[in-house]
């Protein structure tokens, strides 16, 4: 065997290595809180029991599972109000003359995890080098509840001003044709639509939500808590059902599901609404044509209440 073979063999055996083994430096609990100075808090026992045995990489892979079952658990209770069509729920709807029935919900969630399985899924395995390289942690210590909050704060204002940007680009004539379409097949969206999109603009929309933790790492937990917190606030402001108890409405600047709604029932025409979580992107830069309709449930409703027309707000 050449010596060039030789070093080839030893540098696979090694990036082997640390993708299968990259585990926390501590065998014991005892060791741990020697190493930390202090003792453990439960949440850290407990992290320290579940992670201590599993690779950085299978931590990692986390992220897919939770993508997956989040996505087939969050919008249930929106499914089972569309087809409950109890009189006090479609008060709240946003568009209630339009009616899905269950195989139209089934199919849109088919399209979707085949989309993740295709698409997504191998994305996020492949990546686990540069998340490794940013410096998402799996170690002790866990970070503090303040920590938790300011980070996920800021990846939240990241991520929406790099989002509205993507998303006025995708309405562009080109881009819409060839990708952005397909996510506005669904003029009256449901929560099982917020991740329905051509896969192509499911990875591109990806960038701006991998790009907040890999500007400021986090703790790995951080980063699954993250990109959970961000699909369920998409199913959310997609669920087509606007509640005025719903603690999104104490959030300030937060779009929320009527407002995404308008963008939606708009369709390709729409220049305006294209912040994804939420409003300051549009009222900065003149895209705001959001019509107030907290009172107002009925979308047929709403030129009437304003004496106006569509051509009014474009």
């Amino acid at each position: 065997m050449s010596q060039a073979q030789s070093v080839f063999i030893k540098s696979n055996l090694s990036s082997v290595s640390y993708l299968r083994f990259t585990m926390l430096p501590y065998h014991t609990l005892e060791e741990a809180q020697v190493a930390l100075g202090r003792g453990l808090s439960l949440a850290e026992t407990l992290w320290f029991k579940y992670s201590a045995n599993k690779s950085d990489f299978v931590l990692h892979c986390h992220n897919a599972l939770f993508l997956c079952l989040f996505y087939s658990a969050a919008p249930l209770p929106f499914l089972l109000m569309e087809l409950s069509g109890h009189k006090n729920l479609s008060k709240h709807k946003i568009q209630p003359k339009v009616k899905r029935t269950f195989w139209e919900m089934f199919n849109c969630y088919k399209d979707v995890m085949y989309t993740f399985l295709i698409a997504v899924t191998p994305l996020q395995i492949i990546s686990y080098p540069t998340i490794k390289w940013i410096g998402i942690r799996t170690g002790l210590p866990l970070p503090s509840g303040w920590e938790l909050f300011w980070q996920l704060l800021v990846y939240f204002i990241i991520e929406d001003y790099l989002s509205y940007w993507v998303h006025r680009l995708f309405h562009c004539k080109w881009a819409y044709e060839k990708i952005h379409k397909v996510h506005h097949e669904y003029s009256a969206p449901i929560g099982l639509s917020a991740p329905y999109a051509h896969w192509a603009e499911i990875i591109i929309l990806g960038i701006p939500s991998f790009l907040a933790p890999a500007l400021i790492p986090c703790h790995i937990t951080t980063y699954w808590l993250w990109f959970i917190l961000r699909q369920l606030e998409a199913i959310e402001i997609h669920s087509g059902y606007d509640f005025p108890w719903s603690p999104t409405k104490y959030i300030p600047f937060y779009g929320g599901s009527a407002y995404h709604d308008y963008h939606h029932y708009v369709g390709e025409k729409s220049q305006s609404n294209f912040g994804s979580i939420f409003t300051y992107c549009d009222y900065i830069y003149g895209t705001h044509k959001y019509l107030p309709i907290s009172t107002i449930s009925k979308w047929d409703g709403i030129m009437a209440s304003y004496n106006c027309d569509e051509n009014d707000f474009f």
